[in-house]
């Protein structure tokens, strides 16, 4: 199943250019969708592998070649590929993670300070998600005019994709324009629903797909788990997002997927985060990547490429063949685990050798510790060493369900306590090994909570969404190093819990405007 849908991208070419006036572009494709379809009913598969290989890959073609064809503008197009651009906006900005690179944008980014509009990397993550709603919209659309196999599966797909699309801007930038396939391609410039509008959108498509979508589709492809999940990351976030709390409702949905029986904890944390976790039990909805057929500068060969350095580390053992010399921790995660040298918490997965706990300086390699979780090697220790990796990116697991309900469970007094603390048990046993760090009801309060979100799912893109729930992210009440640009943190302004609108967009759309403080 992997390697059907990823082949599907060759198979098909849907041209875009960017997205820079919304959804206003046109497509250029080789036949129209519906010709396509008419002629060859079975393309559809084709089409619909490369919405999904558009969280993944830059574009068509080898990155770096010389008939590469990006889908969206960018100096570097492996910088402009979903998951990097999305992953950059969640961990880089936190706690978790730093880069002393230096291209042009990304020190603001990893020290949070000097935003601005023209940062482009904000403009990547904003094109990126417009193209592939555009892509959805125009499929969605061709589709009306022919009849393929399925056909109402796969449209419900590519609406779950667009739903996933709307939840991460309206995570990302608030208020922007609601276009589906009834306002069409070349619509015109839309004026921006407000973050409670899309807010409410987001959740009437997903509710609607909840009873559209198959329990099991293949791996790779969205299912009932999948649509649950967003759900109850939704309503987990719906205070930050409308002002009204929603964790009754967060409690309903984590509860659901949890109760999913195609899913359950992989015995194995490490084997979450490796080339063949394909097989992982865990994951319920996998970004896939392919040394061979999806190559990509932007899944998960940027984390493990970008967290490596033959400076300090035997990068062949986890699989890789170029280090970047990028990434590496800041104490601010690895401190939670105590003492490195000590710890039995297998999700400790740092490499200190070489390297300061201390990050004195953000553009020194040895300051601070690199992560070895994302790795190119299998669970039988094979190592295939490429310049791309096979391991896919989970963008939803089960045990993200687990912490979410125990903090759904805390903030709305609903739901049962011992369930709650048995879920966080379940993690801890894996974790450890054994029971020895169980706890108990009492130990179960938000300040663990959070804490025990880092520990599990850091690296994951989740952390700075969790800290602006947990009014953490902005302000000085918690600091982290370099936050604010100083060595030990300092208090950054309450309008950075939503990113600047790309400059580009504001001129393409007059109707858009730009967020309070910027």
């Amino acid at each position: 199943m992997k390697k059907i849908i990823i082949s599907g991208l060759c198979a098909i070419t849907i041209g875009f250019f960017s997205c820079t006036k919304d959804l206003d572009t046109e497509p250029v494709v080789e036949r129209s969708l519906s010709r396509l379809l008419e002629e060859n009913p079975q393309a559809i598969q084709s089409i619909i592998a490369k919405l999904y290989a558009g969280l993944s890959v830059h574009g068509q073609g080898i990155p770096g070649s010389t008939d590469q064809i990006p889908d969206i503008l960018g100096d570097d197009p492996g910088e402009t590929v979903y998951l990097r651009a999305l992953w950059n906006m969640q961990e880089m900005t936190s706690d978790i993670v730093k880069n002393g690179w230096g291209d042009g944008g990304l020190a603001p980014l990893t020290t949070t300070q000097g935003w601005t509009a023209t940062n482009k990397f904000f403009g990547y993550i904003y094109n990126r998600i417009f193209f592939q709603i555009s892509q959805v919209n125009n499929l969605i659309l061709e589709l009306d005019k022919v009849t393929v196999p399925n056909e109402a599966v796969y449209i419900a797909e590519a609406r779950f994709l667009r739903a996933l699309s709307y939840y991460h801007v309206m995570d990302l930038f608030g208020a922007v324009p609601i276009i589906t396939e009834n306002e069409g391609i070349g619509s015109g410039a839309q004026a921006p629903a407000t973050r409670s509008a899309i807010f409410a959108y987001v959740e009437s498509e997903l509710k609607e797909l909840e009873n559209l979508i198959p329990e099991d589709l293949g791996y790779g492809r969205a299912n009932k788990a999948s649509v649950q999940m967003i759900l109850a990351k939704i309503y987990l976030n719906a205070e930050v997002y409308t002002g009204t709390e929603r964790y009754a409702d967060a409690l309903k949905y984590s509860k659901k997927v949890i109760d999913n029986s195609n899913f359950s904890l992989d015995e194995n944390y490490q084997s979450i985060f490796q080339a063949d976790n394909f097989r992982s039990k865990e994951i319920i909805f996998p970004l896939i990547a392919d040394k061979a057929n999806t190559q990509s500068f932007g899944n998960a060969t940027y984390l493990i490429n970008g967290s490596s350095s033959t400076d300090t580390m035997p990068i062949e053992e986890f699989g890789s063949q170029n280090g970047w010399t990028g990434h590496r921790c800041t104490k601010a995660i690895y401190g939670l685990f105590g003492s490195l040298d000590t710890t039995n918490d297998s999700r400790a997965i740092f490499w200190t050798e070489g390297h300061e706990f201390e990050m004195n300086s953000i553009g020194k390699w040895t300051d601070g510790y690199p992560t070895t979780k994302f790795r190119n090697t299998r669970a039988d220790g094979v190592r295939n060493l490429t310049n791309f990796t096979d391991t896919d990116f989970p963008l939803f697991r089960l045990a993200d369900a687990y912490l979410m309900y125990a903090e759904a469970h805390l903030k709305s007094m609903q739901g049962d306590p011992g369930l709650a603390v048995d879920y966080v048990n379940r993690l801890q046993e894996r974790a450890f090994g054994n029971s020895s760090n169980n706890i108990t009801i009492n130990d179960l309060t938000l300040d663990f909570v959070i804490d025990e979100r880092a520990r599990e799912l850091y690296y994951e893109g989740h952390r700075r969404q969790d800290l602006i729930r947990f009014n953490r992210f902005t302000g000085g009440t918690y600091l982290w190093p370099w936050k604010g640009g100083t060595v030990e943190g300092t208090s950054i302004p309450a309008h950075y819990n939503l990113f600047p609108k790309p400059l580009e967009a504001l001129q393409a759309n007059p109707k858009l405007q730009q967020n309070p403080g910027y």
